[in-house]
């Protein structure tokens, strides 16, 4: 009997829960040997871990004034279309569909599978198809959970968040203890420059911000946010200074317990950190780190279904995707949009090529929405905000992401070069398709129906006329009969 939208569910506590959720996942478990690959020493990957931190809280503060000052939902996308327009908004869409969300959810998904199996192979490595078996199986049951319930999702997201806090303290509490008894070995030169390679660092920064990301999770769900203006702000600022404590704190704890072979040899950091310090808990930690990995592709799953619903409701994506479920009240068709691809990343990829696949094109738009912060300040002064950040830190941030974007050309240019021609692969789709605005197919209701499934094949005027005619005709001899 009532209207359909997404209703304001989202909380305080449920977005704090959201942010935590989506930020301590597969990150902190497998991205410290990324980091201290491509740093070199101990001392510098800590001091990478602290600047991706910092530059986290930049973003976030850019991104909560960006929440008080555009109402809607959506994120990245929504803020690069209402402050650069809407070629770098579609090339934002067209690269997160095809190449940033998978790739993340991937990296996600495999991570969850192989700390799910690891107590049950050890000391081997488990097999890699039922690795990806078990990533593709938790991916599906998140996948499912979305599609029935916004509450259901919001209080699992709750749940896990508390789990994954529980999985760091089992990491931190012991490595604090063994620090305590003098065991600091392996923090020996820590800053040993022989090995650091500048033009590597941006793989280092990949990698740690990789494990923060999530910062910006509640710009997508705007809308559905109780009492915005308080909680989008409230919730950023509490839950990084959360992560970034919690994060530091691990680091050190991983390093007290494993030298820097040991790390850079492990598949599963928190696993090998376990067998050596805690094996009490031997069966224990992989299977919550798993369950965090499980936190984070729920949070990814519920976010980014509505970036597509938001441009399904902009014109820039097809109409079927702006379409709730009359009952759940849940994006149902953007939900189940990107199982394919997921699918097929997950199957065919590895790790550290998904994140440094993905990394290039986050960033890059990151850094445009951030942008688009100054240029919105810029064109409307008259605005009031209930929150405002001081402008070096949007102009910093934007800094700092693009020209990391620029030196990463140099430390992958393999990966890099498909990313970057992932995005530029969205010109000619823009310009044939969405500024046309699908020529006056758009117009007819039958051409909107038949555009939702055929939205990459738009129909020229002529062929429009006949089927509006034919139509016409089909619908005449219906009710003559």
């Amino acid at each position: 009997q009532e209207a359909v939208f997404l209703r304001k569910k989202i909380t305080l506590l449920r977005a704090f829960s959201l942010l935590i959720g989506s930020m301590v996942g597969s990150g902190i478990f497998i991205s410290p040997k990324g980091v201290l690959k491509n740093s070199g020493s101990v001392g510098f990957s800590l001091v990478v871990w602290f600047a991706c931190g910092l530059l986290s809280m930049f973003g976030a503060l850019c991104y909560a004034e960006l929440g008080t000052r555009i109402t809607k939902s959506g994120g990245h996308y929504i803020y690069i279309l209402e402050t650069l327009g809407p070629l770098p908004s579609f090339l934002f869409l067209w690269a997160e569909f095809f190449a940033i969300r998978p790739a993340n959810s991937a990296v996600v998904s495999l991570a969850f599978g192989r700390y799910m199996l690891e107590p049950f192979f050890a000391p081997c490595a488990a097999p890699v198809p039922a690795v990806k078996l078990v990533s593709l199986l938790g991916y599906y049951m998140v996948l499912t959970l979305n599609s029935w319930s916004v509450t259901w999702s919001a209080r699992l997201q709750t749940a896990l968040s508390i789990i994954k806090l529980l999985a760091l303290a089992l990491i931190i509490v012991p490595g604090m203890m063994l620090l305590a008894q003098g065991h600091t070995e392996n923090f020996q030169d820590a800053f040993d420059r022989q090995l650091l390679v500048l033009d590597k660092l941006p793989l280092a920064f990949y990698a740690g911000m990789f494990a923060y990301s999530g910062w910006f999770q509640t710009s997508f769900v705007r809308e559905e946010l109780v009492r915005p203006e308080r909680n989008i702000p409230l919730a950023v600022i509490v839950s990084v200074i959360t992560v970034i404590v919690g994060y530091m704190l691990t680091n050190v704890s991983y390093y007290t317990v494993l030298g820097t072979q040991d790390v850079l040899a492990s598949p599963a950091v928190a696993v090998s950190f376990v067998q050596r310090a805690f094996k009490s808990l031997i069966s224990v930690v992989p299977v919550l780190v798993a369950l965090s990995c499980f936190g984070t592709m729920n949070g990814g799953i519920f976010t980014f279904s509505r970036t597509l619903f938001v441009a399904s409701r902009e014109g820039q994506w097809p109409p079927l995707f702006s379409m709730i479920h009359i009952r759940r009240h849940t994006p149902l068709p953007a939900v189940m949009l990107m199982f394919p691809l997921v699918t097929a990343m997950v199957c065919i990829g590895d790790i550290y090529h998904l994140l440094n696949f993905f990394s290039f094109s986050r960033w890059l738009f990151i850094g445009l929405a951030t942008l688009g912060l100054i240029v919105h300040r810029h064109r409307h002064p008259e605005l009031h905000s209930p929150f405002k950040v001081p402008l070096f830190v949007p102009v910093s941030f934007t800094i700092i992401c693009l020209f990391t974007v620029a030196m990463s050309f140099y430390s992958d240019p393999v990966n890099i070069s498909i990313g970057c021609t992932m995005v530029l692969s969205g010109f000619p789709v823009y310009y044939l398709i969405i500024h046309r605005q699908m020529s006056n197919c758009c117009r007819s209701p039958f051409c909107k129906y038949l555009s939702s499934f055929f939205f990459f094949f738009p129909l020229s005027d002529y062929l429009t006329h006949k089927l509006q005619l034919l139509l016409e005709v089909v619908q005449q001899e219906i009710k003559t009969y």
